[in-house]
């Protein structure tokens, strides 16, 4: 008998391997490829009572939604007929081999000129949730961006109950003006950018702003349901709170990545960042405003205060009362921020590199460039008296190329381009969220990549600095996924911070808010090689210098090397 039992047995693992094949054939052979082309060109959309000549993709604000499933590819082929250079980035896509399909402007590849096109083509492997696109060249993602949804492979569930519908909510930032000119100006006068004039939803500013009733999104739902609702922040300079009247949310996603689910009354996204949450209609039918606005952390600095909105229309368009207005934290609730980012676990054990290859410390921060006396005092309207703003990471301001990509010097082997001597630590040690010396406020500026062996095991201290202000910097790094093994106030101690490690079941995310005035640690395995921009996602900043690239090497044979370029990547 005991012989039986132990074929019995084996059959049964044998049947579990094959029908695990079987499903996995199954899926190979359903994922599809999704051809799309995207214009990029002026549309005159109307805002706030006036109308602007707005760079949209297809004559869309926002941009068209892309919806695939887990394994599917992309075909996308971008015309610029616009007059400036764009690029796309596919936020938050692994790109795994295909860097030359990442988009950031003369990092992975030449902007596409007015007139031109270039076709991207990637595959998305092993991601589910939402995503996003936006343009990756100066401030034209103020207006060209769209949700990238990316389904379960055909025939398998979601990691939580089937929602009844699903409805995706792009928070963005408007301004009455060209976004351009306002950064442009902002470059010739070494001054903060103009801040904005309108928080959006899905494209529309909400019933508190001057001719913007008629256009308020609106999200229908019917009692007793429970809704997927993907939230995404592709403000350009702006983490904001997100919360809807008398509702509870449970958090299930971010940035493509499942979660623990956990239950909040509000959200805080940081640009760059997506959210995934259940709502249930259980309150009674009615209309209730769907609303958010500002987390401002940077002390003294000028922010758009205003709230936009939305209305979650139960039951059709029978209910037409006042929508019910939900509270919203103060803007500089650090502590509800605080409290939200630490509900955040892997629905399981996930697999943290227990050991470290490389240990390195990044100080994020801004900073200010003392003028040249030949400089008139126009160009120097920094926050000092003649001075400019500038950002770095580790006391490098990053500089891009402008007549080449990063990725095309790399694969290529052209010299001068960039260096690899990008400090794995900060040159100087000092109290960075203390009083810090003005003399180290001014930082250098380079282009300059930290190299990373392929397969190596990478852990990050991303350290906040209270140079000019502290602030939270949702730090987005390219072409991975990371843990977030920890975070906390003040500055990172490795005698004692190591002890809040958590390599159990850490979230995983590919943009981190970094606590104003505190640290994040984040640990990943280098197996994607190419050259990959970390940057903060607040666009002013990523402009100013905060970023830098790691260059990760190829590795043994083909699987472990980036793919040649393809043969329609624009020129410089």
């Amino acid at each position: 008998m005991e012989c039986v039992k132990t074929n019995s047995k084996y059959s049964s693992i044998f049947i579990a391997i094959f029908i695990l094949l079987l499903s996995s054939a199954y899926s190979l052979a359903n994922a599809k490829i999704h051809n799309h082309e995207f214009l990029v060109e002026a549309t005159p959309v109307k805002r706030l009572c006036k109308t602007h000549n707005s760079i949209t993709v297809n004559g869309q604000y926002p941009g068209p939604t892309l919806e695939i499933n887990n394994g599917d590819t992309l075909v996308v082929k971008v015309t610029n007929k616009a007059r400036y250079n764009v690029t796309i980035h596919w936020h938050g896509v692994r790109q795994m081999r295909t860097g030359w399909a990442d988009g950031p402007e003369f990092v992975t590849q030449c902007p596409i000129r007015p007139g031109g096109s270039y076709t991207y083509r990637f595959t998305v492997d092993g991601q589910e949730g939402t995503l996003w696109w936006h343009a990756h060249s100066s401030w034209l993602r103020a207006t060209v961006y769209g949700a990238l949804i990316i389904r379960p492979r055909e025939g398998e569930p979601f990691s939580f109950p089937k929602p009844n519908h699903e409805s995706t909510i792009l928070l963005g930032e408007w301004w009455d003006k060209n976004p351009i000119d306002v950064v442009r100006e902002s470059q010739r006068t070494g001054a903060a950018p103009n801040m904005s004039d309108a928080y959006t939803i899905n494209g529309q500013p909400g019933d508190l702003y001057k001719c913007s009733t008629k256009g308020t999104t609106v999200v229908p739902i019917h009692s007793g349901e429970t809704n997927l609702v993907r939230v995404i922040n592709a403000a350009l300079n702006q983490p904001l709170f997100f919360t809807i009247a008398n509702h509870k949310l449970t958090v299930v996603s971010a940035d493509a990545s499942y979660l623990k689910p956990f239950t909040t009354s509000v959200l805080m996204l940081g640009p760059g960042q997506t959210t995934d949450v259940l709502l249930t209609a259980n309150q009674p039918p009615s209309r209730y405003y769907i609303a958010a606005r500002a987390y401002q952390s940077a002390q003294n600095a000028p922010f758009d205060n205003t709230t936009t909105t939305a209305i979650l229309q139960y039951n059709n368009n029978s209910i037409k009362n006042k929508p019910i207005m939900p509270p919203l934290p103060a803007y500089n609730d650090t502590n509800t921020v605080t409290k939200f980012s630490r509900s955040f676990f892997s629905p399981r054990k996930v697999e943290v590199p227990a050991e470290i290859d490389e240990n390195l410390f990044f100080t994020i921060g801004l900073g200010l460039n003392n003028c040249p006396k030949n400089l008139r005092n126009r160009r120097c309207q920094g926050p000092v008296n003649r001075t400019r703003f500038t950002a770095s990471m580790n006391n490098v301001s990053f500089t891009l190329p402008n007549n080449i990509s990063i990725l095309q010097a790399h694969y290529n082997r052209i010299p001068g381009v960039f260096t690899t001597d990008f400090p794995a630590k900060p040159p100087v040690k000092f109290d960075y969220t203390g009083n810090v010396s003005r003399s180290l406020w001014q930082p250098i500026p380079g282009t300059k990549a930290y190299k990373l062996k392929f397969g190596s095991r990478v852990q990050i201290v991303l350290q906040d600095t209270s140079i000019v202000t502290p602030e939270n910097h949702p730090i987005h790094l390219h072409g991975y996924d990371f843990y977030i093994i920890a975070e906390g106030f003040g500055n990172f101690d490795p005698k004692k911070d190591t002890a809040k490690f958590n390599l159990i079941d850490p979230p995983q995310r590919n943009t981190v808010a970094v606590p104003a005035n505190g640290w994040a640690v984040i640990r990943f395995v280098a197996d994607n090689p190419g050259a990959w921009i970390m940057h903060c996602h607040l666009d002013a900043h990523i402009g100013w210098g905060l970023a830098t690239i790691l260059l990760v090497e190829d590795g043994v044979g083909k699987l472990q090397s980036i793919e040649p370029p393809p043969l329609d990547l624009p020129l410089c």
